[in-house]
Order: structure tokens, then sequence, then C-alpha cells
């Protein structure tokens, strides 16, 4: 499995838009307006993630002139990092209710 990565509010918040969109990687920017969190918030999680191998990023295959735009790193979590994942919200959840703990 990946290294221990420290858990934050915004780390929860960025695994679980990656835990919910598992079948496609997104973008930082992505990312950033699904949680809400700026992205001086979101990119230091991503690199702390990317580290620890919870995560993957590569550059989209794109021609930036033929988009508009200049090329969007994108990030999706590895076989590992979603298994971490799944466990550290495990660890959130009461026996008796049975949901996470959102604070």
């Amino acid at each position: 499995m990946g290294e221990k990565v420290r858990m934050s509010g915004p780390t929860l918040k960025v695994l679980k838009v990656l835990l919910e969109s598992a079948r496609e990687a997104k973008s930082g920017a992505e990312i950033s307006k699904t949680t809400g969190l700026g992205s001086g918030t979101v990119y230091p999680v991503l690199q702390r993630l990317e580290a620890a191998r919870w995560i993957a990023g590569g550059w989209e295959d794109v021609n930036p002139s033929a988009v508009g735009r200049p090329k969007r790193k994108l990030y999706r979590l590895t076989p590992s990092g979603r298994a971490s994942a799944l466990k550290e919200f495990a660890s959130y959840q009461t026996p008796a209710v049975g949901k996470l703990i959102w604070t």
C-alpha cells in the first residue's frame, strides 16, 4: 500500500471526489470546484497524495491549440490509494448509524 498520509478535512474532501469519480480522472481545477476548496489548498493535498502513491497524475493528451487552453494534469486513485482511502473513510463511520461523520 501507499505511504501514510496525514488526514485533514481538505484531504478527505479531495479523496471523496476521487473515490466518487473512480472511472474518470479529474483535474485539480475540477476537484477545487467540486470541493469548494481553493487551489492553494487542493494542489498541496494532491502533491502529498501523489508523493505517497495514493494517486497518479498525468498530463492529458490534447493539443493546446486545438482545445484553446493549456493541458491539464489529471489525477486518479491508484489501486492501493483506493484501498487506503476506503480504510480511512471506514474509520470515520459510527457503528450505530453507519454513516460518515463530516465536520
